[in-house]
């Protein structure tokens, strides 16, 4: 066994490496760059060593200055993580020509697996399903469109070395073709070095469902259940869990052996994932289809470890040192069941536009139960243009599914994070919708549920009592604390004990009696029941029980009442007496000003393309320019027909969120 590993890579993934092998006692080493200088996984880590500037090509990329570190430190193998170099088969072969260990599979495996087009190819020759499409190098835009109309719409255009959602476009027309084939090379080449792109049917109510595989160097692979990673936005998976609501056991052994099969004909070692995309609509089972290996850990391996007891990055350590897996096929057990939702530094409310900042406030659910957080931040950490924009990950596991939703739902309400956009009350809303717990999957499931974006999720009559109660109590206990500093006012005052609380529409009229947590309340006029706030004023977390239920939330006080954010929404809660209530509810709310006029930067990023000037005239709905963002292309497109009357910004700027780039008349 190794004594000493250098991990090739940063944040929450370097961080979930390092505990596993200062389990098993080997010594660490962390790499990092200017940004990261002080980051949680250069702390945590034995070795730090620094690469160089901020900018992945410029640190995280430099394979050499990787490997000088590894032998500067003496480290006997290198862990890559995911992203950056994991999938390079060029950083394989150079660690393995200098006697480094690469824990991964042999380069051959990941150059084989990493051309999506060579990979369909081999997958076909050992036996697997693969999607219908052209895979030979596709020239042009015409070629592009012939090639379209001849596989049948809708088709995916991808990136030959694409992965992690980039360098996809979907198209449902020939329209679409010619729109995106050029956006598609230009990502894959941004993105991967590399422009060359297929095209592949679309599949119907797809779902996206993968194998994950585990092989030694002495011939033995296995595969260890399904995960379904359905839930995606723009490509990008959001949630995922194991195993999948929809596959059954004879189907798992199905996609499981073709993926054993292909892995075996590449000669594969280590941990590695087969993607299969599934059609829904098929409920016999057998309409499953090759997407595309992944030659390295996923980003989700924390739900397979969950349902397995298996620890995949020590069994990765393991492989790597020459032994041989220590169980079999028939040792595979699937117990329960787990979800993982991912964290990220962006504003659902405003179309998902990423976030960059510092944590100013982040304190994830306490782990234990069931409840399992990756991160690699900590309350302060700066969540940077140059990496990607994920802060942690939440895995849950439960006896069933729905103990593993309810889990995560619970484990959403108690998670603290302030300083930047985020994604908490998207995820809680993905959980309580009717849809996902009924496991009615498909890749297309967060455009169907949200088709005019999110919002929140609005509170059924059950849980705005709740809240308008709390509200309440909340008011009161600060009502009481104020009373209790009497030196200026000679007497202690006493709080009413009826109070008005209102919910977006709904208004409580709710009584209070008894002192202390635990109180009675009448919700208009109903018999009491009991209710308890557990909160300490100044802090946000919180735990209240109205008629028994329970529930956590985050407080903040407000003027008029309180800001409770609970169940995937904040409510603005407005709390008063009796005789002001009528005053109160009919206040009128400032028009929000007029922006139609303007084009405005959705995002921080880059402007890399401007098709107007000042004079043009534009039509509603015409691409006017694009703003390339973590290396994602976004056309910005004209709200209406209108001349433009001014542009504020040249191509190759670097443009803030809300920028207005140009004017209409």
């Amino acid at each position: 066994m190794f004594q000493k590993i250098l991990i090739a890579n940063r944040g929450e993934i370097a961080c979930r490496v390092m505990r596993t092998a200062k389990r098993m006692g080997l010594a660490t080493v962390a790499v990092y760059s200017d940004a990261d200088a002080r980051a949680p996984h250069v702390l945590m880590a034995d070795e730090a060593v620094r690469l160089g500037p901020a900018p992945a090509a410029e640190s995280y990329l430099r394979a050499d200055l990787i490997l000088d570190a590894a032998r500067a430190t003496g480290a006997e193998c290198i862990h890559p993580g995911y992203g950056f170099l994991s999938e390079r088969e060029s950083f394989a072969r150079a660690c393995e020509e200098a006697g480094i260990a690469f824990v991964g599979p042999p380069p051959g495996a990941i150059a084989a697996m990493g051309d999506k087009i060579q990979s369909k190819k081999l997958a076909k020759a050992a036996g697997v399903n693969v999607v219908p499409g052209f895979l030979g190098e596709i020239e042009s835009t015409e070629d592009a469109v012939r090639i379209a109309a001849e596989i049948g719409f809708p088709v995916m255009m991808k990136a030959s070395a694409g992965g992690g959602g980039k360098g996809m476009r979907l198209a449902f027309n020939e329209s679409d073709v010619r729109e995106g084939f050029e956006a598609v090379k230009r990502e894959g080449l941004a993105s991967f070095g590399d422009d060359r792109v297929f095209i592949e049917k679309f599949i119907e109510s797809p779902r996206h469902i993968e194998i994950q595989v585990l092989g030694d160097r002495h011939g033995t692979v296995l595969y260890l259940g399904e995960r379904e990673c359905s839930i995606q936005r723009r490509h990008q998976k959001v949630v995922e869990e194991a195993p999948s609501p929809f596959v059954t056991p004879e189907m798992r052994r199905a996609m499981g052996e073709q993926a054993v099969a292909l892995a075996k004909a590449v000669g594969y070692h280590s941990a590695g994932t087969v993607e299969l995309i599934v059609s829904g609509a098929d409920t016999s089972g057998k309409s499953f289809y090759f997407l595309e290996m992944n030659t390295r850990l996923q980003v989700e391996h924390p739900v397979t470890e969950m349902v397995t007891g298996l620890d995949l990055v020590e069994e990765m350590i393991r492989v790597a040192a020459g032994e041989k897996l220590r169980i079999g096929q028939d040792d595979v057990r699937l117990d329960g069941w787990s979800i993982e939702t991912r964290v990220y530094a962006e504003d659902p409310y405003r179309g998902f536009l990423p976030s960059t900042g510092r944590l100013s406030r982040y304190r994830p659910p306490e782990a234990g139960a069931g409840v399992r957080v990756d991160d690699g931040v900590v309350e302060g950490s700066e969540v940077s243009m140059f990496y990607d924009p994920m802060i942690a990950k939440l895995v849950t596991h439960g006896e069933t599914r729905e103990a593993a939703i309810d889990a995560q739902v619970e484990a959403l309400d108690r998670f603290e994070l302030s300083g930047l956009g985020n994604n908490i009350d998207f995820l809680s809303a993905i959980m309580q919708h009717e849809r996902f717990r009924a496991g009615a999957l498909t890749t297309g499931f967060i455009a169907e549920a949200y088709p005019e974006g999110f919002g929140g999720v609005e509170p059924g009559e059950p849980l705005a009592r709740h809240l308008a109660v709390v509200a309440v109590l909340a008011t009161l206990m600060r009502a009481e604390r104020d009373a209790a500093i009497d030196g200026q006012l000679g007497s202690a005052l006493r709080p009413s004990r009826r109070w008005m609380s209102q919910i977006g529409e709904r208004c409580f009229d709710i009584a209070v009696s008894g002192d202390g947590p635990d109180r009675a309340v009448s919700i208009d006029g109903a018999a009491a029941v009991r209710a308890a706030l557990d909160w300490r004023f100044g802090e946000a977390m919180a735990r209240s029980t109205v008629d028994c239920e329970a529930l956590w939330m985050r407080i903040a006080p407000t003027l008029r009442g309180a800001a409770i954010t609970t169940r995937g929404k904040t409510h603005e809660i407005c709390v008063s007496r009796p005789r002001v209530f009528e005053l109160s509810r009919h206040m009128i709310a400032k028009e929000p000003p007029d922006l139609s006029r303007f084009l405005i930067c959705p995002m921080p990023g880059l402007l890399t393309q401007l098709h107007v000037k000042t004079g043009d005239r534009v039509e509603a709905g015409q691409v006017v320019g694009t703003v390339e963002a973590m290396k994602m292309e976004n056309n910005l497109r004209a709200p209406k027909a209108a001349t433009i009357a001014a542009v504020h910004a040249s191509v190759g700027e670097s443009l803030a969120a809300d920028f207005v780039i140009l004017e209409f008349a």
